[in-house]
C-alpha cells in the first residue's frame, strides 16, 4: 500500500515503494523517498519533452467534471493548428481511450488498477509509443481524483484543474493542494449555471484565496462558450517553444 495517498497497484507501471514491507522497528522516511524518486523521474521527462519541443498539460479533477468531454472537443477545435496526442489515465477500461482515439489524435491508456492517480515513471514508459518529434501538445488526462495527483509530478509544463459547476463552489478550499498546485483553473459546464445555485464570483475568490496568481477561464465543452479564451492560452504557449 502506498504510504502517500493508500492505493494498491498492480498493473505494469508498478511503484518502487509498493515492494518491500517495513520490518518491525524500522524507522522510515517513506514520504521523501517516495516523491524524491517520483521527482527525478519528472525530471528526466521534463528534459525529455523540453528538448522535443512538446507542451505537456497535466489535466486534474474529480470523476465527472468533463474533463474527456472537454479534451474531446479542444483535439476537435485544434485539429490542423497543433498536433496533440493524449495519455488517458484510470483505474480500469478504456472508454475514455476509445472517446479520444475517435478524434483522430494518438492516445495511449494506462490503467492503475486499484492506484489513484498517474506517476512520473507511469508516462515515461506511456510517451514511449508516441513520434515526439511530431507532437506540439500532449495532454495528460489524470485519474479523477482531487487529493493524490496533487503531489506527483509528471514532467509537465502546467497542472490544470478541471471544476464543474455542478461540484459546489468551496472545492478549491476542500482541496487547497490541488488548487494551489495548478496554474489553470477550468470552470467547466457553464450552461448549467441557470439551472444551479452556484456563485462563481465566490469560486474564482476562494481559488485566488489558496492560489492568488492561478488564471481561471469559465466555459462549456458542450455548447463551446468561452473556450476560446481556453484555445488562445495554449496557442500563445505552444508557440513558445
Amino acid at each position: 500500500m502506498c504510504t502517500v495517498c493508500g492505493c494498491e497497484t498492480d498493473h505494469h507501471y508498478d511503484h518502487d515503494h509498493h515492494r518491500e514491507e517495513p520490518r518491525a522497528g524500522q524507522r522510515l522516511t517513506v514520504e521523501e523517498d517516495i516523491l524524491g524518486r517520483n521527482n527525478r523521474i519528472a525530471a528526466r521527462n521534463r528534459a525529455l519533452f523540453a528538448g522535443k519541443g512538446v507542451f505537456v498539460l497535466n489535466l486534474v479533477s474529480s470523476p465527472g467534471s468533463g474533463k474527456t468531454t472537454l479534451l474531446e472537443r479542444t483535439l476537435a477545435d485544434l485539429a490542423g493548428r497543433h498536433r496533440c496526442a493524449v495519455v488517458e489515465g484510470d483505474q480500469q477500461t478504456d472508454n475514455d481511450a476509445v472517446r479520444i482515439a475517435a478524434t483522430g489524435v494518438p492516445v495511449k491508456q494506462v490503467n492503475t488498477g486499484a492506484g489513484c492517480h498517474l506517476d512520473a515513471h507511469m508516462i515515461c514508459h506511456a510517451v514511449e509509443g508516441f513520434d515526439l518529434d511530431g507532437l506540439d501538445l500532449l495532454f495528460i488526462e489524470n485519474v479523477g481524483n482531487l487529493v493524490c495527483p496533487a503531489a506527483f509530478d509528471l514532467g509537465e509544463a502546467h497542472k490544470v484543474v478541471v471544476l464543474s459547476v455542478t461540484e459546489g463552489e468551496d472545492k478549491p478550499l476542500k482541496y487547497p493542494q490541488m488548487f494551489h498546485n495548478s496554474d489553470v483553473m477550468l470552470l467547466n459546464k457553464t450552461d448549467l449555471l441557470p439551472h444551479l445555485d452556484f456563485d462563481v464570483a465566490r469560486c474564482r475568490e476562494m481559488a485566488r484565496r489558496v492560489n492568488p496568481g492561478i488564471t481561471i477561464f469559465e466555459l462549456s465543452a458542450r455548447t463551446g462558450e468561452g473556450m476560446g479564451a481556453w484555445y488562445g492560452w495554449l496557442a500563445a504557449r505552444v508557440g513558445k517553444r
